[in-house]
């Protein structure tokens, strides 16, 4: 298992509180020494995740924690010459060797306006497959443009993940080679059919002989289940709140009134939608779901968002899944209500 932190900022909360929340969780994590990886993901203009510099906050989790792997899932590579890319990432390993990972996004992470001010072209993802291919050239130590090395980063072989929350991702990966992981926490549609597609196309390279599935999903544990169904509604609620503040032409209050409102809406469908895949429970109903999702994927690790809203609440998470080892309860899968 490892664990996917999207740097919330929950409502009304001062930016640098929610980063040192980000701080204690990954200390908590390291401790327990039962995640692999912790991940953080490149989004830009939303006011209610604090990890749009992705690095700069990589560089800080990792100074804090002592064998947990850290890394970007991911980078928006679109929005970055791979040449900075190499750079952020080499200073990285050559601050922390052999602790950090870098999974690599095709979209933007943001809206076309915001595109536009990150001074990047919007066909700048056609580039994508071509853009990955110098990136590992930069930190292979073998660039594919004649006098130009990425200093640091040569020769550092930071290891390199795809993301996708579609088709096109799993079969890029397939044929590149490269460990893939699906964005299952937040667009669960097509979760099944690509992990099926990177397996049955997965081509050997020099980083991996052999596919390497990532499947994320959300978690919502407590010691017993009502808690932990009480805090899935809040969870809820905070995902109709973000989706309708980004609602063209909305306007007026996001109080609890208008969120209730809300609750029978277009936008909290989208919201329970996206929360497919949530595991929500006690230890024993959390080790079912785990199980059952990990049978049903195919998956060779699971990528978890804590996604209770309280700090005391994840730190209590993250403790009820350091006790699950591997999962064999083959419950099925139970969309969130």
């Amino acid at each position: 298992m490892s664990i996917l932190d999207l740097a919330v900022v929950r409502h009304g909360q001062p930016v640098a509180e929610a980063l040192a929340d980000s701080v204690e969780l990954a200390k908590h994590a390291d401790a327990s020494g039962r995640f692999t990886r912790l991940w953080f993901a490149e989004h830009h203009n939303m006011n209610s995740i604090a990890s749009a510099a992705t690095a700069v906050l990589i560089a800080h989790i990792a100074a804090n924690t002592g064998t947990i792997r850290v890394g970007a899932g991911g980078v928006m590579l679109p929005n970055h010459a791979p040449l900075i890319i190499a750079e952020q990432f080499g200073t990285l390993a050559e601050l922390h060797p052999g602790r950090i990972d870098l999974g690599l996004g095709r979209a933007p992470g943001t809206d076309p306006v915001t595109l536009r001010a990150l001074r990047r072209d919007p066909r700048a993802s056609d580039e994508f497959p071509s853009d990955i291919r110098e990136l590992q050239g930069y930190l292979a130590g073998e660039s594919l443009i004649p006098g130009v090395a990425a200093h640091p980063g040569a020769g550092t072989k930071v290891p390199l993940y795809i993301l996708g929350s579609s088709l096109y991702g799993a079969q890029l990966a397939a044929a590149f080679g490269l460990p893939y992981a699906f964005a299952s926490h937040f667009a669960p549609n097509a979760l099944l059919a690509a992990m099926s597609a990177y397996r049955d196309n997965f081509r050997p390279s020099d980083q991996l002989s052999q596919p390497y599935a990532i499947a994320a999903l959300n978690v919502v544990a407590a010691q017993e289940s009502s808690t932990a169904r009480a805090l899935a509604d809040r969870v809820l609620r905070s995902r109709v709140r973000s989706l309708a503040g980004r609602v063209p032409g909305f306007s007026g209050p996001l109080d609890d009134a208008a969120i209730e409102t809300l609750m029978a809406s277009p936008v909290a469908a989208q919201a329970r939608h996206m929360l497919t895949y949530t595991a929500v429970g006690d230890r024993d109903e959390i080790a079912a779901y785990l199980a059952s999702f990990r049978a049903e994927t195919g998956a060779d690790e699971l990528m978890i968002t804590n996604a209770a809203p309280e700090l005391a609440d994840r730190h209590a998470a993250l403790d009820i899944l350091a006790t699950i080892d591997r999962p064999t309860d083959g419950r099925s899968i139970q969309s969130p209500r």
